[in-house]
C-alpha cells in the first residue's frame, strides 16, 4: 500500500506533553465493530470488557538508553535500541558518519564503549566496558530516558522517570514505553479483577526503531527493526485457556499485539516465544489471536497507525481519528487512548 494512504493532519496543540494525573483519568474512545463511536474514560474499561476476557500487558521496563559521550574531542549521542549480548547493544548514533569500527566513545570517567560494527541509517553496534547489571547501573547513573522526539523535543526530565513507566514494568530492556499500559493504576487493576477480567503479561523490549519515520513510498519497501520478546509457557497456556473458554484476548498496546501475532500459529494457538521479531502489520493482515486492542493515538504515516488500520480498517480508523481531533483528544505517548474491536476477516 502507499504510505500516503496513512497520512492525516494533526494540530500541534493536540500532542500531549505530560500525562494526565491520575493516569486512569485519561479519555478513551470506544471503536466497536459496528455502530457509533463512544466517548468514554479509561475508568470505564471494566464496563467495556466482559468476565473471562484476558488483558495481555507488556511488562518491559524502560531504561535510560540515551547517552552523550565523546570520540576524541568530538561529541557523540547514542540511543540504544536492541541488546545483542550482555555487554553489546545496537544503537543509533549522531553523528554516525565519522564513527568507525574500533573507535572508542567515552561516556564518563571509566565508562566507555567500542564501536564493533557500523550499519545503515546511523546504526552502530557498541561493545561496552561492562556487562549485565553493572551496565544497567552505569546507564542509570549516566543515561537519560529517550523520550519520543515529538514530546518536548525528546528532552526528558526527572519527572519522566516515573511518568514513562507502567505500574507493571518489571523486565529491564526497553528504550520506549508500551504507552497504552501507562493508563493503568492499582485501583483500575482492582476494578478489572472484580469484574472477572483475567490478566497475563508478556515481554517485548520496545526499540527506538518505533520512533523512526517510514521513508519508503510503499509499505512493502519498509524494513522494521528487530525487537526481543518473551512469552513463557505458563503465559501462553493461560491465554489459550481463556480464549478456549470464550474469553476475548485484549492486547494492551501495539507491542503486546505484535508479540502475540509473532507467536500465534495460523489456528490461533499461542506458543511460547523467546527471541527476536520484526513483524510489520499492515492492512490485509489476518489477526490470529487478539480480539480487542487498547492503544493510544499514533503518528500519521507511522507503522503503528498502519497496525491499527489493519486491526479495525483504514476508513474506520480515519473516522475515529477525525472524531478524536474534533473532540480534543490528546495524542501520542502521553495522550488518551482508544479501545478497538477487531474487524472480522
Amino acid at each position: 500500500m502507499r504510505v500516503d494512504d496513512f497520512d492525516f493532519e494533526l494540530p500541534r496543540e493536540l500532542i500531549a506533553e505530560r500525562p494526565v494525573c491520575p493516569r486512569d483519568s485519561a479519555r478513551l474512545l470506544h471503536v466497536p465493530i459496528i455502530g457509533g463511536l463512544s466517548d468514554r474514560g479509561v475508568r470505564d474499561l471494566p464496563d467495556l470488557l466482559m468476565p473471562g476476557d484476558i488483558l495481555v500487558f507488556n511488562d518491559t521496563k524502560v531504561i535510560p538508553a540515551r547517552l552523550f559521550g565523546r570520540r576524541g574531542t568530538a561529541g557523540v549521542e547514542v540511543t540504544l535500541h536492541q541488546r545483542t549480548g550482555l555487554a553489546q547493544w545496537k544503537a543509533f548514533a549522531r553523528p554516525a558518519k565519522k564513527l568507525r569500527p574500533g573507535d572508542r566513545v567515552d561516556f564518563a570517567e571509566g565508562f566507555f564503549a567500542t564501536v564493533a560494527e557500523k550499519g545503515e541509517m546511523g546504526e552502530v553496534t557498541l561493545d561496552f566496558d561492562r556487562s549485565g547489571e553493572d551496565l544497567m547501573v552505569a546507564l542509570e547513573a549516566f543515561g537519560s530516558l529517550p523520550l519520543p522526539p515529538y514530546i518536548r523535543k525528546g528532552e526528558a526530565d526527572e519527572r519522566d522517570r516515573g511518568d514513562y513507566q507502567t505500574v507493571f514494568a518489571r523486565q529491564k530492556g526497553a528504550v520506549a514505553a508500551p504507552t497504552a499500559g501507562l493508563h493503568f493504576t492499582p485501583d483500575l487493576l482492582a476494578a478489572l479483577d472484580a469484574r472477572g477480567v483475567k490478566r497475563a503479561t508478556v515481554t517485548l523490549h520496545v526499540g527506538a526503531g518505533t520512533f523512526l519515520p517510514v521513508k519508503a513510498d510503499d509499505t512493502n519497501d519498509h524494513r522494521m527493526h528487530q525487537e526481543i520478546g518473551v512469552i513463557t509457557p505458563e503465559t501462553a497456556a493461560a491465554i489459550n485457556a481463556a480464549k478456549a473458554a470464550g474469553g476475548r484476548v485484549v492486547a494492551v498496546g501495539t507491542t503486546s499485539a505484535r508479540l502475540l501475532e509473532s507467536a500465534a500459529d495460523p489456528l490461533g494457538i499461542l506458543h511460547p516465544f523467546d527471541g527476536a521479531t520484526d513483524i510489520f502489520i499492515t492492512p490485509g493482515h489476518s489477526f490470529r489471536l487478539a480480539d480487542v486492542l487498547l492503544t493510544n493515538f499514533h503518528l500519521p504515516r507511522s507503522t503503528l497507525f498502519m497496525l491499527v488500520s489493519a486491526f479495525s480498517g483504514l476508513s474506520r480508523m480515519k473516522e475515529a481519528y477525525e472524531h478524536a481531533k474534533a473532540a480534543g483528544y490528546r495524542f501520542y505517548s502521553y495522550g488518551d487512548c482508544c479501545l478497538l474491536e477487531r474487524t472480522p476477516t
